[in-house]
């Protein structure tokens, strides 16, 4: 079985306990369900921002335990204080170490940063959740969604104020792109052999709609790969083990983003 269709199928079964435990009701009487959403499809038109969404990410099915004794406190907030545009928080358990916890921990520490979840969306109780957990944006992967669910999904997360990051992986998957999407990632990662491949972002580029930030994503370590795609069009950037596999990923997060800004200007 491939391994996104594991994780949907035991995604399925955790949605139906987190709905047997709490009703849609309870997520919408939360402290952050009603706040108003930092805009990170803004923010990425800003001339000063570098664009880089750093990812806290304990582990992962392809590298298993990346750095589970991160602290999250220190990390984040020093991801911040590095130049992130935004932050990325794996709220899966089961196959990333990740927690609803911690994105509403992140939320309360750094109330004014853009807080993506990074989760697999099946089910629209989970982009409730999501508003109720702190997110500003929530990742649609098209890989797993049929076009009129990106499109339901999505509307739901744009009327509660949210951005919506449509994840695509092939051309073949433009046609899943719906109106409510506000951002738009191109995966460089292959799902099935986790290979990396970076012509996959310069290939979908110009088949995208110019008026949406566009965002690369996935084994994102080297500047000069940074430097290119900006170059390409890109707006942001999405990495996670670059600096989670460090002693000090908010130190790694700092030396890139200096790095990355050098060159470009």
């Amino acid at each position: 079985m491939h391994i996104l269709d594991k994780i949907v199928s035991h995604k399925k079964k955790e949605v139906a306990i987190a709905k047997a435990q709490k009703s849609t009701s309870d997520l919408e009487k939360t402290i952050y369900f009603n706040r108003a959403c930092n805009k990170l499809s803004n923010r990425l038109q800003l001339e000063n921002e570098c664009g880089i969404i750093a990812e806290f990410k304990r582990k992962s099915p392809s590298k298993q335990d990346i750095n589970l004794n991160a602290d999250l406190d220190k990390v984040t907030t020093g991801y911040i204080n590095a130049g992130a545009s935004a932050i990325s928080i794996l709220t899966d358990e089961f196959f990333f170490g990740g927690h609803n916890q911690y994105l509403s921990t992140v939320r309360k520490n750094l109330p004014d940063t853009p807080l993506l979840r990074k989760e697999f969306i099946i089910d629209e109780y989970q982009v409730l959740e999501a508003k109720s957990l702190g997110a500003d944006i929530i990742l649609l992967i098209a890989e797993i969604l049929e076009p009129h669910q990106v499109n339901q999904l999505a509307q739901i997360a744009k009327e509660l104020g949210m951005d919506v990051l449509l994840e695509l992986h092939s051309e073949s998957q433009l046609k899943k792109l719906s109106q409510h999407v506000s951002l738009i990632g191109v995966n460089n990662r292959d799902l099935t052999t986790f290979e990396v491949d970076y012509n996959r972002s310069k290939k979908l580029f110009d088949k995208l709609p110019q008026e949406l930030p566009k965002i690369a994503e996935s084994g994102l370590s080297e500047v000069e790969t940074l430097v290119m795609l900006h170059q390409y069009g890109f707006k942001g950037f999405l990495i996670g083990e670059r600096f989670m596999k460090h002693a000090s990923p908010e130190k790694e997060c700092e030396q890139l983003i200096n790095e990355f800004i050098n060159q470009i200007n």
